[in-house]
């Protein structure tokens, strides 16, 4: 396994045979007090379960992050807005919208590594700078992992099918 924390955010990866993250937030504001999520990672569920879930941000912090020239990309359209007591424009896709974006955030983060990866990614409140530290992480320590060959690859390279590009593994 390989870990990382800073207070009381923590993200690690731990074997396993297949890509799966479970991450829970936690936040005071009556809609985001605690929501945990564990999904699989297929081409299936980042489509149907993962990317459709969009950003989030807070009506009191709007202001805020324009003014540092952040979220200029952000819209009613293309994000949840959360004002005090519930969300402000449109509905949620999914009632775990919001931890499910965080997913969404830790497989893009996770992107870093250069490749694809095989491991239980857990997180807590983890974040984009946590997500991209950890990245960094994984490269550094590289006696905790290996490249392997994708089952794909090996029956391209049987069938003498000529291969572009190898997918290896972490």
């Amino acid at each position: 396994p390989i870990a990382l924390s800073r207070g009381d955010k923590r993200i690690a990866l731990y074997p396993s045979d297949h890509f799966k993250v479970t991450y829970s937030i936690s936040y005071d504001h009556p809609l985001l007090r605690h929501q945990s999520r564990t999904l699989r990672i297929t081409e299936e569920t980042f489509i149907d379960e993962v990317a459709p879930a969009r950003t989030f941000t807070f009506l009191k912090d709007v202001e805020m992050l324009r003014q540092n020239g952040l979220a200029l990309g952000g819209s009613l359209e293309n994000a949840v807005v959360l004002g005090e007591t519930g969300v402000l424009n449109n509905a949620l896709r999914f009632e775990d919208e919001f931890v499910r974006h965080k997913i969404l955030d830790a497989v893009g983060d996770l992107a870093l590594v250069g490749h694809p990866v095989i491991g239980h990614l857990v997180a807590h409140r983890a974040g984009h700078a946590l997500h991209t530290e950890f990245a960094a992480k994984i490269l550094d320590e590289a006696q905790a992992w290996r490249l392997v060959e994708t089952p794909a690859d090996a029956a391209a390279s049987a069938s003498a099918i000529p291969s572009t590009v190898s997918a290896p593994r972490l």
